[in-house]
C-alpha cells in the first residue's frame, strides 16, 4: 500500500494534463486586486495627514464607488472607477481632481485630521438625509463640503487655497442649503 504521499502523486500523474489545463485556465484569468474591497487597507496603510499631501496620487478601485460617482477622495488618495481616469488625473489637473483637492484642504481644515473630515463628512451626510424626500442626492448635494467643492471645481487656484467656506454652509440648517441650492442651479 501507498503512502499517502506516493498516491497524491500518482493521482497528479494521472490527471496531470487536466490539472495543469485546470492551473492554465485559473492563471489566465486576470483577476483585478484593485477592485478587491481589501485594497484599499493599504492605502490606509500608506496614509499621510492631510498637511503632508502636496498631491493626490488616483488609483482604480470601483468597487467602493456608488453607481453614478467618478471619485472620492480617500485619506490622501483618488480612487476612480475607471484606469483611464486615474491615469487622466496623475498626468494633469482635471475638473474632478480640483473638486478631490478640494477635500483635501478641507481636510487639512478640520484639525489636519482625516478621520475628524470623514466623521464631519457623515455627520452633515446623516443631517441632510431627510432633505433626500425633497431632493435627489440631497444628503450629497447639501453636505458642506461637496457645496464648497462643486462650487469652486472650475476656479483654478482655489484647490491650493484655505478651502473653508464649508464652515458658512455648515452652519445652516439642511432645509436652507437646499433652498440656496435650488436657486444657485
Amino acid at each position: 500500500m501507498a503512502s499517502p504521499p506516493e498516491q497524491l502523486s500518482k493521482t497528479c500523474q494521472r490527471t496531470g494534463y487536466a490539472l495543469s489545463a485546470a492551473l492554465a485556465r485559473i492563471s489566465s484569468v486576470r483577476l483585478k486586486p484593485k477592485d478587491n474591497p481589501l485594497a484599499l487597507l493599504r492605502l490606509l496603510w500608506k496614509a499621510r495627514r492631510p498637511s503632508c499631501v502636496s498631491d493626490m496620487p488616483a488609483v482604480r478601485n470601483s468597487f467602493w464607488l456608488r453607481p453614478g460617482y467618478t471619485a472620492m477622495t480617500f485619506f490622501g488618495f483618488i480612487v476612480t472607477a475607471s484606469q483611464e481616469e486615474a491615469d487622466t488625473m496623475n498626468v494633469r489637473l482635471t475638473r474632478l481632481k480640483r473638486h478631490e483637492m478640494i477635500h483635501l484642504r478641507q481636510a487639512h481644515n478640520t484639525g489636519d485630521s482625516w478621520v475628524r473630515f470623514y466623521l464631519l463628512y457623515i455627520w452633515y451626510y446623516l443631517r441632510a438625509l431627510p432633505q433626500n424626500r425633497r431632493m435627489k442626492n440631497a444628503a450629497y448635494l447639501l453636505n458642506p463640503f461637496e457645496m464648497e467643492a462643486y462650487r469652486h471645481m472650475d476656479e483654478p487656484g482655489y484647490e491650493q487655497g484655505e478651502a473653508c467656506e464649508w464652515r458658512r454652509w455648515a452652519a445652516m440648517k439642511p432645509s436652507e442649503r437646499r433652498r440656496l441650492f435650488s436657486v444657485e442651479r
